[in-house]
C-alpha cells in the first residue's frame, strides 16, 4: 500500500447506490435517499437509498424463497466452502479499493482500515469457509436399544445490523458464520457507513453465491432497522451497537415472532497497569493505541486506565509524551495516526463529554478540542483526564471518542473493585509480571475478554462478547456458528 495508490482512489466518483436484493441493485420503494457526507472534508460525495418497511419485506421474502429452495441451505458443506473461499479471494484482490471507500465514508485512518476492514473480513470468510465441512453432529451416549442423533441445521433468515466504525469487519463476523451454516442473510448497514457492505454483496454474487442468499437494505435504523427486527419471517437478529438500540431489539422480538437476538453492545473497558508490569514503556504505548486508534470509536477501547500509585507519575509521563506525538489528520494520508470523528453529531457528543468531565471535577491533562476546522472535516485532539472517580460520568458512560479516564489505585482488591464498577463488561486488560496476579485478575474481572500484557490483537480463533450490559452475543471463533444453527434430536428405537 503506497500513498500514490491511495491518492488515485480518494477522488474516484462514487455513483448513487441502491439496495442489493436477490442478486441485483434495485431502487427503494419510496425512492427516498440519504446523502453520504465524508468526515474528511464535510462534502457530500454520493447518496444511498433510504430503505423502508416495503424494501425490508422484499429482501426478507427473497431470502426466505432461496432458503426454501435449498440451493444454499441444503448445499453440500464443501460447495459452500468453495464459494466462501472465492469470496475471500475477491475481497483481498479489492482490498485497497474497499479500504479507501470505507475511509471516505467513516474517517478511519487508512493504516488501520486496510487491515481491520477488508483484510480482516477476508480472513473471517476464509476461517468459516474452512470450518464448515469440519463441524460434526453428535451421537448421544444412549442405551443399546436406542440411537440418539443430534443434527445441526441452519435457522433460516438472519437479520444483521452493524455499526459504522468497522462495518466490514463486524459485518463479516456475523455474515460469514451465518452463510457458512446455510442461512440466508439480510443486512441493514449503518446509514453513516454503508458503501463497503453494498460492495461486499456484489462481490458475493460474483463469487457465485445464489441470488437472494445475501441482501443489503440501506436506510435509517428507525425505519429499515426496526422493520427488519419486527419482521415475522426473520429467525434471528445479530446486532452490534448501543445498549439503547439493543433494548429496543429485544422489545421488537417480543412484539413479533420471538426471534433470537444476539447483542454485542458497548463497553467502558478497564486497562489495569500494575507496578510490576514487565515493560512500562511498551504498556504506555499499547495503552495509547488501545484508546485512541480510530479516534476512540472502538467498542473494546481501553477507555478507563487504572494505574498503580507506585508508578503513576512515571507512567502518566510516558502516556502524555506518546500522545503528544500522535498525528491527527487526513485519514487517507499514511502519515496520519488518527483520522476523523464519523460526523458532526458524534463530535459534539464527544465535546459534551469533555465539558461534563470538567464540571464533575476531573482534571484535563491534554486534548479534548475540535481541531483542523479549516479542512471542513470532523477532527478532535486525543483527551486524557486524571483524577477520575468511579461516580463520574466519564468513568461510567461510553463516550465512543478519543477520551481517556485515568484513575490511580493501590491494591489488587481496589483495582478489581474499580474494574467492575460499571454496568459494562466487554473487554479489559491487565499488565503484570506476576503470573499468579494475572490469573487472579482474569478470574476476578467481569468482562468477556481479559488481555494480559497487551491490549487488542485477539484474532478470529477466540470469541468476542460481553458480560452484564455489554450484551450476550458472541462473534468470532467456532462458537459463533452456534448462534446460526438449530439443534435437532433424532431418537431412534432399534
Amino acid at each position: 500500500m503506497q500513498q500514490e495508490q491511495i491518492d488515485r482512489l480518494r477522488d474516484v466518483p462514487v455513483g448513487p447506490k441502491e439496495l442489493f436484493i436477490a442478486g441485483r441493485s434495485v431502487g427503494s420503494a419510496r425512492g427516498e435517499r440519504l446523502d453520504v457526507v465524508s468526515p474528511i472534508d464535510g462534502r457530500t460525495f454520493t447518496s444511498i437509498a433510504d430503505g423502508s418497511t416495503d424494501d425490508i419485506d422484499h429482501a426478507v421474502k427473497a431470502a426466505r424463497r432461496i432458503y426454501e429452495q435449498g440451493s444454499w441451505s441444503r448445499a453440500a458443506p464443501s460447495h459452500r466452502k468453495m464459494i466462501l473461499l472465492r469470496l475471500a479471494e475477491l475481497i483481498e484482490s479489492n482490498a485497497l479499493n474497499l479500504a479507501v471507500l470505507g475511509v471516505r465514508d467513516n474517517g478511519t485512518e487508512i493504516n488501520m482500515a486496510y487491515k481491520a476492514e477488508p483484510l480482516s473480513a477476508a480472513g473471517t470468510f476464509r476461517f468459516y469457509a474452512e470450518a464448515v465441512d469440519k463441524v460434526y453432529g453428535e451421537i448421544a451416549p444412549t442405551g443399546p436399544n436406542v440411537l440418539g442423533l443430534i443434527h445441526r441445521e441452519p435457522l433460516g433468515v438472519i437479520g444483521v445490523i452493524v455499526p459504522w466504525n468497522f462495518p466490514m469487519m463486524i459485518g463479516a463476523w456475523k455474515i460469514a458464520p451465518a452463510l457458512a451454516a446455510g442461512n440466508s442473510v439480510v443486512v441493514k448497514p449503518p446509514e453513516l457507513a454503508s458503501l463497503t457492505l453494498l460492495r461486499l454483496a456484489e462481490l458475493a454474487s460474483e463469487a457465485g453465491l445464489p441470488d437472494g442468499v445475501l441482501n443489503v437494505v440501506t436506510g435509517r435504523g428507525t425505519t429499515a432497522g426496526e422493520a427488519l427486527a419486527m419482521h415475522g419471517d426473520v429467525d434471528a437478529i445479530a446486532f452490534t451497537g448501543s445498549g439503547a438500540v439493543g433494548r429496543r431489539l429485544l422489545e421488537y422480538s417480543a412484539r413479533s415472532n420471538l426471534k433470537r437476538v444476539y447483542l454485542e453492545l458497548g463497553g467502558k473497558s478497564p486497562n489495569i497497569v500494575f507496578a510490576d508490569a514487565p515493560d512500562l514503556k511498551r504498556a504506555a504505548k499499547v495503552s495509547v493505541n488501545g484508546i485512541f486508534r480510530n479516534s476512540g470509536q472502538v467498542c473494546v477501547a481501553g477507555s478507563r486506565l487504572l494505574v498503580q500509585s507506585a508508578i503513576y507519575d512515571r507512567f502518566m509521563g510516558d502516556m502524555l509524551s506518546i500522545t503528544a506525538m500522535l498525528r491527527v489528520g487526513d485519514p487517507l494520508q499514511l502519515t496520519s495516526d488518527i483520522g476523523a470523528i464519523v460526523n458532526q453529531a458524534q463530535l459534539q457528543r464527544n465535546l459534551a463529554a469533555v465539558a461534563l468531565a470538567e464540571r464533575e471535577g476531573a482534571r484535563r491533562l491534554t486534548g479534548g478540542e475540535q481541531i483542523l476546522r479549516d479542512s471542513g472535516g470532523t477532527f478532535m485532539s486525543p483527551a486524557i483526564f486524571a483524577d477520575v472517580r468511579s461516580d463520574m460520568a466519564l468513568s461510567r458512560e461510553e463516550v465512543f471518542g478519543p477520551v481517556l479516564a485515568v484513575t490511580r489505585f493501590d491494591t489488587e482488591e481496589e483495582a478489581v473493585a474499580l474494574a467492575n464498577s460499571t454496568s459494562y463488561g466487554l473487554s479489559s486488560a491487565v499488565w503484570t509480571g506476576n503470573l499468579s496476579t494475572a490469573h487472579r485478575m482474569v478470574r476476578a474481572i467481569n468482562a468477556g475478554v481479559v488481555h494480559v500484557n497487551t491490549y487488542g490483537g485477539a484474532d478470529i480463533t477466540v470469541p468476542l462478547g460481553g458480560f452484564k450490559q455489554s450484551g450476550f452475543g458472541r462473534d468470532k471463533s467456532l462458537h459463533a456458528l452456534d448462534e446460526y444453527c438449530d439443534l435437532k434430536t433424532a431418537w431412534i428405537e432399534l
